[in-house]
């Protein structure tokens, strides 16, 4: 208020007016635009877990303890490209802390300040720990090194990055050893009997021969049967866990690109070209190509080898300026800087390689006595590059034997030698023997240890301002007037654009089928989707993006009518399932004879070591059910028809021979003891996150 005292006594009181008016404006627009904390009371939450709201302010936080870690670990802030990682990291933890955690007093795990120290210098010291204080000459842990250590944290001061690493790390061993204690007490309640054992020893050494008839579902055809609408509500209720889906959305989506028009390719080429006299006449062309370029690479020595493949050798002149030339899409001035003899050499040359087929002198000596008649082929007027096609065994055969430049230890020493020793180029009077076979070799360019230093500027062509313009300006009027799914795929249509699906988009998607990175367009769809909405222009790098919401799916369950193509097929195999079993059933005889009766598509098989534990029947498939039934038949008996997962089977048990009796089945219940770990302590922190009710809205932020 000492402002506005300020501002009546010295400039009158319309001034105060004025603040006031504009300082109401800047409120009443905070307010309607839904960003004021006024307004905003319920719409600061990212999300609920186990009951607990969480804020906006809270997921900051710890995203700022990841940053911290992050920065601790790798000696800099992340990047962009980070941050998603850092940003699931932080709601994991989040997890962690308010269901995981909130777990522990419910069954009274605790981990007290005496474990912690006993995890850092007791006898149960952290595996971590163990690990930063072990001596790498002897392999031995050294818990003198960890009180030193610690005494050293002491004297340093508060905040330094020592003692805030240790103290992050410190913080973190707590709720560690609180995890796995309740783990553990989780764990250890399984329990395998002596008869669960001893049934798991019989299920992997009973043995059944069996003989059994097989029809597979396409023995009838699709248009014999009829999928209907009630089969597919009873097939949905009766398998609706399968069903059990998160929150996502349908949409479909144009994209309009982004190119760059002819005249910013002349305007990039007649900038460049101003920059050349200036270029030309620098005195520190290194510093001058630096600033002026889009590459960092914009100064280099290169040589005959690693030179680029748009600057030809014979262009190099000390001084010279080359360019502007476009190269792909990028255009480029080149300006050789220096020319010197280098202490590396280079030279060309082609091959053809003729390898033994294996060490022995015989094949050795075959292979050497090929590649001389070629040689002599060669010398006497035969064209190198055909008979490399015809005989050469490496990658070079089909671009005539040429192995490009080469620099000094690029080739094997006997292959570099007789190169390197060549004072003209054309064919060795005979051929080198390396480890790899025998060479035919021609020099195509002597050793030269000329050398090269460039300054490469580099323009890139990007659409100007103009261009985005006219491309957004293009991308609006695609939206102009749209309502609803329909017309946004006529006009699309209509304008030659591509409509492309976008199915099961998920709230915390970044990525978005042919889109890429596409994080804009899923906020719109969770934030403001609707329906038959159509979005705004989203501008994604090189194009422009145009969307429309086309379903919706609810977190529980999916609807029906989102599963029927999903489910139709396995309603239709149920339905000829039945056709088979009927006319099976109304045969008589053999499973030979009820084959025949059957027709081609019905065969039958034999399997003389099926064990319970299979599940599955050759030829048939996983087929549980089958295997099941083949075990509780009699010799001799043969089973009802059986629709299972492919087909439909009818088993006939030949003999079952039961494995002896044994009174040791401690090997069996550590097998399955161990199963049931494995699967409880994967299980554990799924089933509370299941039970914690979480509602993930971070896509309102991020």
């Amino acid at each position: 208020m000492a402002l506005i005292g300020t501002l009546r006594n010295k400039m009158g009181t319309w001034v105060v007016i004025f603040v006031f008016v504009a300082i109401a404006a800047f409120i009443l627009n905070d307010i309607f635009s839904g960003k004021s904390s006024i307004m905003n009371w319920g719409r600061n939450s990212v999300g609920e877990i186990g009951g607990k709201e969480i804020t906006y302010e809270d997921y900051q936080s710890v995203i700022r303890e990841r940053e911290a870690n992050y920065y601790l670990n790798f000696g800099r802030e992340p990047g962009e490209r980070e941050m998603p990682s850092i940003r699931q990291q932080a709601w994991d933890l989040l997890i962690a802390r308010n269901a995981i955690e909130a777990q522990y007093a419910k069954v009274g795990v605790e981990v007290t300040q005496d474990e912690v120290w006993d995890m850092v210098q007791g006898k149960n010291v952290d595996q971590n720990v163990k690990m930063a204080f072990t001596d790498p000459a002897t392999g031995q842990f050294d818990p003198n090194k960890v009180v030193s250590y610690l005494n050293q944290l002491k004297s340093m001061p508060e905040g330094s990055e020592p003692r805030v690493r240790w103290e992050l790390f410190q913080r973190d061993l707590k709720p560690g050893r609180e995890r796995i204690k309740y783990e553990n007490l989780l764990i250890k309640s399984a329990y395998v009997t002596s008869a669960e054992a001893e049934r798991e020893y019989h299920q992997q050494n009973d043995v059944a021969e069996v003989k059994y008839l097989y029809v597979p579902f396409f023995a009838v055809s699709d248009s014999a049967v009829t999928v209907t609408d009630d089969a597919l509500k009873a097939y949905y209720n009766k398998n609706v866990e399968k069903f059990k889906t998160e929150e996502s959305r349908d949409m479909k989506y144009v994209s309009i690109p982004v190119v760059a028009s002819g005249s910013d390719s002349l305007s990039v080429k007649e900038d460049l070209a101003r920059d050349v006299n200036e270029f030309r006449t620098s005195s520190d062309d290194s510093v001058y190509a630096a600033k002026a370029s889009d590459s960092k690479a914009a100064f280099a020595t290169y040589n005959a080898s690693n030179l680029p493949a748009f600057i030809s050798v014979d262009s190099l002149v000390q001084g010279k300026v080359i360019g502007p030339f476009l190269d792909g899409q990028v255009y480029k001035v080149v300006k050789v800087s220096k020319v010197f003899n280098d202490t590396t050499y280079s030279a060309r040359a082609k091959h053809i390689l003729i390898k033994w087929a294996d060490e022995s002198d015989a094949s050795k000596k075959e292979a050497k006595a090929k590649a001389q008649g070629i040689l002599k082929d060669i010398k006497g007027g035969a064209n190198f590059g055909a008979k490399a096609a015809e005989f050469g065994t490496d990658g070079t055969k089909n671009a005539g034997g040429d192995l490009g430049w080469f620099s000094s230890g690029q080739m094997v020493k006997p292959f570099q030698d007789a190169v390197f020793a060549a004072s003209k180029t054309g064919l060795l009077n005979d051929i080198v023997e390396t480890q790899f076979g025998y060479h035919i070799i021609s020099v195509t360019d002597t050793k030269t240890n000329r050398a090269y230093k460039l300054a490469i500027i580099e323009r890139e062509i990007v659409p100007s301002d103009a261009t985005l313009n006219e491309a957004f300006r293009k991308a609006e009027a695609f939206t102009s007037d749209l309502s609803g799914i329909a017309d946004f795929e006529q006009r699309a249509k209509a304008q030659g654009l591509i409509v492309q699906d976008a199915k099961n988009v998920g709230a915390g998607d970044r990525r978005i089928g042919t889109l890429g990175e596409a994080r804009q367009v899923v906020q719109w769809l969770f934030r403001e989707g609707e329906i038959g909405k159509i979005s705004q222009v989203f501008d994604l790098q090189e194009q422009n993006v145009v969307a429309v919401m086309t379903g919706e799916i609810k977190k529980g369950y999916k609807p029906l009518e989102f599963v029927k193509a999903e489910i139709t097929p396995a309603v239709r195999n149920e339905l000829k399932g039945k056709v088979i079993v009927d006319k099976l059933n109304a045969a008589k005889g053999t499973l030979e004879e009820m084959a025949t009766a059957f027709g081609t598509d019905a065969n039958v098989y034999t399997s003389s070591d099926l064990k319970l534990n299979s599940n599955s029947l050759p030829t048939v498939g996983f087929d549980p059910q089958a295997v099941g039934v083949a075990f509780s038949l009699e010799n001799g008996k043969r089973s009802k028809p059986l629709a299972g997962e492919n087909g439909v089977v009818i088993i006939e048990l030949q003999n079952k021979t039961t494995a002896p009796a044994i009174t040791d089945f401690s090997m069996y219940k550590s097998q399955l003891e161990q199963g049931v770990l494995n699967r409880n302590s994967a299980g554990i922190a799924d089933a509370i996150k299941e039970s914690s009710n979480i509602v993930d809205k971070r896509y309102k932020f991020f």
